[in-house]
């Protein structure tokens, strides 16, 4: 289901699957749940979800920390996945997390589809 360890690689993956546009409907459905007012374009291209993503999250972290919280929980990151993120570099924990978001969405994407 998951063979992919990058952002691009699992975009692509939900592209060939034909998944990309419900992967931003569910994303779109986890910010407005967590009453972010952020809401990604549907025809958007992988690397402009990637690039608007980073500037999201990097807006949270940075400034809205508890908003940043609550989207974890909303979008059900496990802990664990979080402690797993270890660097210095806040760009670099910021690329960590989009693929660990982006992965969750996508298997909720996913497991929806196979039911």
């Amino acid at each position: 289901m998951l063979p992919s360890q990058s952002a691009t690689e699992l975009l692509d993956l939900v592209k060939g699957e034909k998944l990309y546009t419900q992967l931003i409907q569910q994303l779109n459905k986890d910010f407005l749940l967590t009453n972010l007012n952020t809401k990604f374009e549907l025809n958007c291209t992988p690397a402009n979800l990637k690039k608007s993503l980073h500037d999201v999250l990097l807006q949270l972290i940075t400034n809205q920390y508890d908003d940043y919280l609550n989207l974890m929980y909303r979008i059900d990151i496990a802990e664990r996945e979080l402690l797993k993120i270890k660097n210095d570099n806040l760009t670099e924990i910021v690329e960590q997390l989009i693929f660990v978001i982006l992965k969750r969405e996508y298997q909720k994407v996913w497991f929806k589809n196979r039911l």
